[in-house]
């Protein structure tokens, strides 16, 4: 069965935050094809923005998703990027399709400050979570409630994964082929991608 990993973009999105992710699944995807010809692809990749299919990223990247919220497939696996998230904060559209979508999704993965967003809707309430480094304090005093550790890439708290900033992605990324797929599959797409995996998370 072919799962759906959904990343959601957005202007001033952090650019290895999802392009890590990004290149982790589909390269797991190819490199499994790669071994087993003529089976379904384990993992198709999707970017999904608001309501328009180019946003601009940090540093003036400029991206073209291939759906907006209202118009993608069914998302079996959906990432939240960090970056600038100040503006999302405040868009009630944003936080009522990650509401939406989340409980429906095999899991939710936040990279960086994606994980305000993931609080911000609620799904943190009674986790432990980990975000960016510089923004531990933020999201404590933000959210009370949730339980956020330090020093950690990654954070499995079941049907919700969070990692820490930039390159952390790209770990818990891994770590999710290996949880959906298999331990070998990710492995290899590490080999793959020249990727010295950190296989350290909690």
């Amino acid at each position: 069965m072919t799962l759906t990993v959904g990343i959601y973009l957005f202007d001033e999105v952090e650019v290895l935050d999802f392009a890590g992710p990004f290149e982790v699944f589909s390269t797991a995807s190819r490199v499994h094809s790669l071994l087993h010809p003529g089976n379904p692809k384990t993992f198709q990749v999707i970017t999904v923005t608001i309501n328009s299919s180019t946003v601009t990223a940090r540093g003036r990247l400029r991206v073209h998703a291939s759906h907006t919220i209202n118009n993608h497939p069914p998302i079996d696996v959906l990432v939240i990027p960090g970056g600038v998230v100040s503006a999302q904060l405040k868009l009630p559209d944003v936080i009522d399709w990650i509401a939406r979508n989340a409980p429906k999704a095999t899991l939710t993965a936040s990279v960086c400050k994606g994980a305000f967003l993931l609080a911000k809707v609620g799904l943190f309430d009674g986790k432990t979570v980990t975000t960016h480094w510089e923004d531990i304090h933020d999201l404590r005093a933000m959210f009370p409630k949730v339980s956020v550790v330090e020093n950690r890439r990654w954070v499995d708290a079941g049907q919700i994964v969070t990692s820490g900033g930039i390159s952390a992605g790209i770990d818990m990324s891994l770590y999710l082929v290996a949880r959906l797929a298999n331990h070998e599959l990710a492995v290899k797409t590490a080999r793959q991608m020249e990727f010295d995996w950190q296989y350290a998370g909690y």
